[in-house]
């Protein structure tokens, strides 16, 4: 099946996860999940793995956490499972279902806080898989296979999908999105893509539509785009469902006007038809360049700590949803499941109808690097950015970039540009240049004040001189880097100018250590900076090492005592993503 995921919260209904218990640590190895998953599920169906005949033992407890849409197909099965004494190694498998936001999961599984208290974690896309990431050594997270699957599209009020030609009439994802943006005639709402995996999976798509990174206007015109969307933006796809509008016109006397179309999952959109009745259903667009889907990874959490019990249970678990019963479920509840065309019951039920391409395959997930920039642009877009810049000009930014014909200025310089062009007139950015005794006895000196990019002075914006000011960019002869005393003024400088209800951040680019010796030292520095820091008023430093010469353990403990991060590039070329990468990374915990 594709892959893909979804956020977790938890269910009302739903008891917290058990203690975990723990037995004799064995690693399962990959190529066990993998071949349990597709090979020999049928004799572990068929309990020829040493399958008891009834439940005299006691049971293997197995506690999953799962995305709230999926968790009560779970809860199903499990519920079936229990009926039928279903059996692992001669024990019965007593499976707890708890639902929880995939977002929350995977940002508790990523920083390592606490015990995670569960077995395995279904969220509904394999993106969040992503954003626990493989450095994840504190809980260590192993997909065995996705269960099931739901494409995105656009669902709309009759009268909405009417005015649009539904369904004879098809769209790729930008005409679609761009029809229903056109007037607030029609409302289009999305949930929250740093939260959902529907609004991050349909964000990403209309990224790339918009125009290829670096391409002429194409940042810019995904930004205008993320921000339009954002001013209808729900927290969830569950509080989203419960923003459309339940009649033509989505006003409701004494109540905010209602969205008529919604960025959302055909399971969400069969869920809502399901209670909602025939006069306030749903109609279900499907873009003719691809629908993403959201995949549900079956997982398994520090399978290194699993008792051999407990991993061939989960591992049994799973195969249940590759059996008809299973699978019977799991359409029940508005899922598709394998890999053959969905049924005609399921699609009509969700609100689609012919000609819209819902048998169309799944277009491709996007890439780590494309998710990092679509949040990075989501977060300075929907908050609004306040960055001060800050560029070394030493000397040796004039060196040259190995496999290129470019400085390590020039392609800094580039990579900058094209970061300035994903920003809107709304976000304010300034710029600093450092070398040692750069302006009398100072390392750095301003060039651009940290203003508004659309603000107008004489025959141009601040955009504009922000943008001259980047290209002007040179090394400075003989110029020593001098960071300390540079990274305390320009920190002192952004925490003193803090604008409230922006995301602030300082941006610290360095090919080099400190070569300053009249300069703070590194102790005093972090000292200072600790003490600068208000996380009422959060001001994250963005330090990042270009090149060989760069200390990253530096960068990364001066950034950190501000509560930012360091990091360390090759490749000038990559500052752009990396800075979206950090933006994102801070923007989650604001």
């Amino acid at each position: 099946m594709g892959r893909h995921s979804l956020p977790d919260e938890a269910g009302a209904d739903a008891p917290g996860p058990r203690p975990r218990t723990r037995g004799r640590t064995v690693a399962v190895a990959t190529a066990l999940v993998l071949t349990v998953a597709a090979g020999t599920a049928a004799a572990v169906r068929g309990d020829l793995l040493s399958f008891g005949d009834s439940c005299r033992d006691e049971a293997v407890e197995l506690d999953v956490v799962a995305a709230p849409d999926i968790a009560p197909a779970l809860r199903a099965a499990a519920d079936d499972a229990r009926e039928k004494e279903v059996t692992s190694d001669g024990s019965c498998i007593d499976v707890r279902v708890t639902a929880r936001d995939s977002y929350k999961v995977a940002d508790e599984l990523r920083t390592g806080q606490g015990d995670a208290g569960y077995d395995v974690w279904v969220p509904d896309s394999e993106l969040w898989l992503q954003r626990v990431g493989p450095g994840s050594m504190q809980n260590k997270v192993s997909p065995a296979g996705n269960i099931a699957s739901s494409p995105v599209g656009m669902a709309m009020v009759p009268s909405a999908a009417e005015s649009l030609g539904w369904p004879e009439k098809t769209y790729d994802w930008l005409e679609l999105t761009g029809a229903a943006m056109k007037s607030d005639k029609l409302r289009l709402g999305a949930a929250d893509p740093a939260r959902s995996a529907t609004g991050l999976l349909a964000l990403a798509k209309l990224s790339t539509a918009a125009g290829k990174p670096g391409g002429k206007g194409g940042d810019t015109r995904a930004a205008e785009m993320a921000k339009a969307l954002s001013s209808r933006t729900s927290d969830s796809d569950s509080r989203l469902v419960d923003t459309v509008a339940r009649d033509a016109s989505g006003t409701e006397k004494g109540k905010p006007r209602r969205n008529q179309a919604l960025i959302l999952s055909e399971q969400a959109a069969y869920k809502h038809n399901a209670s909602a009745g025939e006069e306030n259903s749903l109609d279900m667009f499907y873009p003719k360049d691809g629908s993403p889907r959201l995949d549900y990874p079956y997982t398994l959490v520090r399978e290194d700590e699993l008792s051999t019990d407990q991993s061939r249970a989960a591992l049994r678990f799973m195969t249940l949803f590759s059996d008809d019963e299973g699978r019977a479920i799991l359409a029940e509840h508005g899922f598709r499941t394998g890999t053959e065309a969905p049924s005609a019951k399921l699609v009509t039920a969700a609100g689609g109808r012919t000609p819209q391409p819902y048998t169309a395959e799944a277009s491709e997930p996007p890439g780590e690097k494309e998710l990092q920039e679509t949040l990075g642009m989501w977060t300075i877009t929907v908050q609004s950015a306040r960055l001060s810049t800050v560029v070394d000009v030493s000397d040796s930014m004039g060196a040259f970039v190995p496999g290129q014909n470019r400085s390590r200025m020039e392609v800094t310089k580039s990579s900058l540009l094209r970061a300035l062009a994903g920003f809107t007139d709304e976000d304010e950015i300034g710029l600093w240049e450092f070398a040692t005794f750069l302006d009398g006895e100072r390392d750095y000196r301003e060039l651009v004040p940290t203003r508004r990019l659309g603000d107008r002075k004489g025959d141009g914006t601040q955009r504009d001189r922000v943008s001259e000011a980047f290209s002007d960019l040179a090394p400075i002869p003989g110029g020593a880097t001098g960071l300390y005393d540079t990274t305390l003024a320009a920190y002192e400088e952004a925490t003193s100018t803090y604008a409230s209800g922006k995301f602030n951040a300082l941006v610290v680019l360095t090919d080099g250590v400190n070569q300053d010796p009249g300069s703070i030292s590194r102790r005093s520095l972090v000292s200072r900076l600790e003490n600068l820091s208000d996380p009422k008023r959060p001001v994250p430093l963005i330090a990042i090492a270009v090149g060989p010469d760069a200390d990253k353990e530096e960068v990364v403990q001066i950034a950190e005592a501000t509560g930012g991060s360091g990091h360390q590039v090759d490749d000038p070329a990559q500052i752009h993503a990396v800075i979206l990468k950090a933006i994102m990374e801070a923007g989650s915990h604001g």
